[in-house]
């Protein structure tokens, strides 16, 4: 591994430190060398708090050092006025006279903007250092950026002989998943903006939709209510949460019950989706029911789909959802179910 390649892996770990705590921001980690040690690093702590290069710098010791020294950052130094003041002014200031960028940040605001103001004042910026391990760092603020909509994760478990559940009109579900894989389950919930589920999930499964067995932030919860037909003593419904309702009705938002009114009849899920980019919302996970995520699948609007095979056999029941082009990235096997990633187009 060569030197920036090193020092731009030390800033990609730092990033990750934030990974729960910068949304909608994205995760950011910046290094400063001089003559080769690194003499100042930090990261993205928190939305709405100083960035990894401010972090970085105010980390240095002697700073007349950073005359003479080198900074990396993983994304793009800032050009504008946000929550904080942009950082390629303080690079500029404190007289840092090279720059190494892991890739440009695709944020309109800034995208070259950054690079440009520090190249016009004289600084020497080297740009695509391990860029798409950058990238990937930040896919969710990336695709949001770009394709303006949030990186959306679809996720269901199934029997061996594909089917999601029996077909029922009450009583449990059929539990496919082991205490480990709801784990994970939870584990990924934590580092998503908010997770999804159609009436009948919420209806048939009464889920919380939290994350109570791993330690994190909860998503906001979302269900698909067309007519407010679901009974308010739904889990989904105890305020505990925030918690957003689609519907065609009009009705009064209660303490973290938002209740947004969208026609049900043309273009649903573009119409979710942009509502929740218009909201901030980055990343997704949509959980069920079989009708909802086929839904998403059939407008190819996915990035990446978690499915759970376990090898009990039902016979019959409700059909898992189907990807239309299956693209297997790989498979993880925990004692009597496997795990299959698959992954549509970052």
């Amino acid at each position: 591994m060569n030197k920036d390649d090193f020092f731009m892996s030390r800033c990609i770990q730092l990033a990750k430190n934030g990974k729960v705590n910068t949304a909608p921001n994205p995760m950011v980690g910046a290094v400063i060398i001089n003559n080769d040690k690194i003499i100042g690093e930090g990261y993205h702590v928190k939305y709405g708090e100083n960035h990894a290069e401010v972090n970085a710098i105010h980390s240095v010791k002697e700073p007349e050092l950073l005359k003479n020294s080198t900074i990396y950052v993983s994304l793009e130094p800032c050009s504008h006025y946000g929550k904080t003041p942009p950082c390629a002014d303080l690079i500029i200031e404190k007289g840092i006279p090279k720059i190494v960028v892991g890739c440009v940040d695709p944020f309109n605001k800034v995208s070259g903007k950054g690079i440009q103001k520090l190249r016009n004042a004289g600084r020497d910026v080297k740009v695509g250092i391990l860029e798409k391990e950058c990238l990937e760092l930040n896919k969710n603020f990336i695709l949001a950026n770009t394709l303006n909509r949030p990186y959306i994760i679809l996720k269901w478990a199934q029997s061996a002989d594909g089917f999601i559940d029996k077909e029922r009109n009450g009583g449990r579900p059929v539990l496919f998943s082991s205490p480990f894989t709801q784990m994970l389950v939870h584990k990924k919930r934590s580092e998503v903006d908010a997770v999804l589920v159609g009436t009948k999930t919420a209806f048939l499964d009464n889920p919380s939709l939290t994350v109570r067995l791993w330690y994190g932030k909860n998503p906001i919860r979302i269900v698909l209510d067309k007519g407010l037909n679901l009974p308010s003593s739904l889990y989904l419904f105890d305020n505990s949460v925030k918690t957003f309702v689609f519907t065609e009705k009009e009705k009064e938002n209660s303490l973290n019950i938002k209740y947004i009114t969208l026609n049900f009849d043309v273009d649903l899920p573009q119409k979710i989706l942009n509502t929740l980019q218009s909201l901030q919302v980055q990343s997704l996970i949509i959980e069920g029911g079989k009708t909802t995520i086929q839904n998403f699948i059939d407008l190819n609007l996915w990035d990446e789909a978690y499915i759970e095979k376990s090898e009990i056999i039902l016979g019959s029941g409700v059909k898992s959802p189907v990807l239309n082009n299956k693209k297997l990235v790989k498979t993880h096997i925990y004692n009597t179910s496997t795990i299959e990633f698959h992954l549509n187009k970052f």
